[in-house]
């Protein structure tokens, strides 16, 4: 091989493995970036719902490109009327090119690895139903019970998507019972 050519592999081939890193923020360009800029880039708009936006981000870049996103929210919840919180997930992305590389494995491992140093016992999200393999292959189970989450207005509204959750500490099995989201979902 050239050295001509090796400068050229060199420049299209990320150097080693990507890495997860906690971002700063995450703008709708961000996301652009990740998904396009289409009306409905996660597929959720037919729920009708208002989501809470992330306060903890965590992204993947290739090549200077920010691929693949997770956020963060620590939520107030209540199980079978037990109040307690979650960590919730939402906003993960990764951008149709580069799917297939373990790159949600890698950003959901970063977000949930911060999660474990935030107090909750579970993390939560909610997702399509053709997802629901994706995320149980990573390590989350699909709740068979019914999620009210609230909307503006003081409407409370049973979450119209598949709600999974996952254990933030080994000794932590999610309780039975009737699950409740005091606040928009994430």
């Amino acid at each position: 091989m050239s050295a001509n050519e090796s400068a050229n592999q060199s420049a299209n081939e990320p150097s080693g493995a990507p890495a997860a890193t906690r971002l700063s923020g995450y703008t709708k360009a961000e996301q652009d970036e990740i998904l396009g800029s289409g009306d409905d880039p996660f597929g959720v708009a037919a729920a009708g719902l208002t989501w809470l936006p992330k306060e903890e981000h965590f992204g993947v870049r290739l090549d200077g490109r920010l691929v693949a996103h997770a956020g963060l929210l620590r939520l107030p919840i209540a199980i079978e009327g037990e109040e307690t919180e979650v960590m919730g997930v939402g906003g993960v992305a990764v951008a149709p090119g580069v799917r297939g590389r373990g790159l949600a494995r890698l950003v959901l491992a970063a977000a949930l690895d911060h999660a474990r140093t935030q107090g909750p016992q579970h993390a939560l999200l909610f997702c399509r139903p053709p997802l629901v393999p994706l995320y149980q292959r990573l390590g989350w189970h699909p709740l068979d019970t019914d999620v009210l989450v609230e909307q503006p207005g003081s409407a409370l509204v049973t979450m119209p998507l598949r709600t999974m959750v996952t254990p933030l500490h080994d000794d932590a099995p999610w309780p039975p019972g009737r699950v409740r989201l005091f606040s928009l979902p994430m």
